[in-house]
């Protein structure tokens, strides 16, 4: 199954975007053992439309859009379920299970994700109760994703 990500603001060079490629790479490199592989980043810039509510429907268009046939939506939102590590890694091994080719992650912008979304999310899911910023959310969901390939594949990376 592949797994892209979505996000509405774009990473400059430097830090983050560093330590947010470097787990990336290795999701990238260690998933195809277990069945999971690295889709496309999609980065578009924020809407400078006039209202919020305007912003979130301009940006939840272009995510739709980007959007594989039948892919499936997995939405950060700060309303979400709340997973431990081990949760999340069964949701995407579920989810591979179940045949499922493509999904998507999606990180919101400075306000959110169109509630609209929520009605087509396969998922919605929280990082925690604190706001974070973009930049460091990327960092956050791409550890999550190797975190996820090491619970599934038994490594010994993630312990309790």
């Amino acid at each position: 199954m592949k797994i892209g990500l979505f996000a509405v603001g774009r990473l400059k060079a430097g830090p983050e975007k560093d330590l947010a490629a470097r787990y990336l790479d290795r999701f990238a490199k260690a998933g195809p053992a277990i069945g999971l592989e690295a889709g496309r980043m999609t980065e578009i810039a924020e809407s400078r439309a006039s209202s919020s509510d305007t912003r979130k429907r301009e940006e939840g268009a272009q995510l739709l859009k980007s959007l594989p046939d039948a892919g499936l939506l997995i939405l950060l939102d700060e309303r979400g379920k709340h997973l431990e590590s081990p949760d999340f890694a069964n949701l995407i091994g579920g989810f591979r299970d179940q045949g499922k080719r493509e999904m998507t992650i999606a990180i919101g912008g400075a306000d959110g994700l169109d509630p609209d979304l929520h009605a087509r999310a396969d998922a919605v899911i929280c990082l925690g109760r604190m706001t974070w910023p973009h930049q460091l959310v990327r960092i956050l969901i791409a550890e999550q994703l190797y975190r996820t390939v090491t619970i599934l594949s038994g490594h010994p990376y993630h312990r309790v």
